[in-house]
């Protein structure tokens, strides 16, 4: 497959500091409306985030490479009733890519039991440092999607959509196709979660489609940098008002890529609704009441990994 040539320009950044994270200070109020601006434009932005030191992110890299040197059979014993919340690999169509999940990551008991999988004697500091990684990551994320809530006068649902939240941890390799030439390593999609965070070691790959089609290669300005993506839960609950964002990875060179995500999603019991706020004349209702694990069920269908879009064929009005 031939490179990928006539890339945009670079995505905004967005710097969080702990001033911007204050709810009603004027950096907060500044960054809220830099935010819907970029997520309205590009659907994601570059979060510049200092809260996960780079001790923490080297040592959880180092983990990372550990659990995909483990035997196969060691990694197939992730396994989750959800899909795509347990391993992925092994497979033709995925020739460069693995990856493992951690489902409820904010669970330390759910850590713990999957330290174990990995470890038959446990991993301790693994733990920790998933443990003091998804706090920070959480924390970015809640403040994201408060933000959004709150650009849109949607303040006074803020607690049950923020309590309503699961979190899945993926670590990800795409082993390198040793070539120049450009190889998929992940097709086109769209997550199909509230909200993606990524982050990645220093080899690139990632790119993200713009509304004209054309595609930005994602190079992150600073080591503390995140990458915040809309995904189709909460692009339907805000009406399609922000819209989820296509994005790949492809790879080249001699070289492994790392990356990890933190995906919100809806808890099972949760049903996702369009607030009335944002329907009238000009936005009339595009999508019909649903919960996550039925979108994510319908994905994994021949009718919806044919659809255009597995979102609007599951659940369009």
């Amino acid at each position: 497959m031939g490179s990928s040539e006539g890339l945009a320009p670079a995505l905004p950044v967005l710097y969080f500091s702990s001033e911007n994270l204050k709810p009603g200070s004027t950096s907060w109020r500044k960054t809220r409306d830099d935010v819907r601006e970029a997520l309205e434009e590009y659907g994601c932005f570059e979060a510049s985030y200092d809260k996960i030191p780079s001790d923490l992110r080297n040592a959880f890299f180092g983990s990372m490479e550990e659990i995909f040197e483990l035997p196969l059979e060691t990694k197939m014993r992730n396994v989750s009733d959800i899909p795509y919340h347990g391993y992925i690999g092994n497979h033709p169509s995925v020739r460069l890519y693995e990856s493992l999940g951690i489902d409820d990551v904010a669970v330390t008991e759910k850590v713990e039991a999957f330290a174990n999988l990995m470890w038959p004697e446990g991993n301790p500091d693994f733990s920790k440092q998933t443990h003091s990684l998804v706090e920070q990551l959480s924390t970015l994320d809640m403040t994201v999607r408060k933000m959004i809530a709150e650009s849109f006068g949607l303040q006074k649902y803020v607690d049950e959509h923020i309590n309503s939240t699961g979190y899945l941890l993926r670590i990800m390799k795409y082993n390198s196709p040793n070539t120049t030439d450009t190889e998929v390593g992940v097709n086109s999609h769209t997550d199909k979660n509230s909200l993606t965070i990524l982050h990645q070691n220093q080899v690139e790959g990632l790119e993200v489609q713009t509304k004209d089609g054309s595609w930005i290669k994602f190079q992150p300005s600073t080591p503390n940098s995140f990458i915040v993506i809309i995904a189709d839960c909460l692009s339907a609950w805000l009406n399609g008002r922000l819209h989820s964002t296509y994005h790949r990875v492809m790879m080249s060179g001699n070289e492994a890529r790392y990356s990890l995500g933190l995906f919100s999603f809806p808890k099972a019991d949760y049903l996702i609704k369009v607030p009335e706020e944002l329907v009238d004349e000009q936005h009339p209702l595009l999508f019909k009441p649903f919960y996550h694990k039925e979108l994510l069920s319908f994905f994994y269908t021949e009718v919806g990994q044919a659809a255009p879009s597995a979102l609007h064929a599951f659940c369009g009005v």
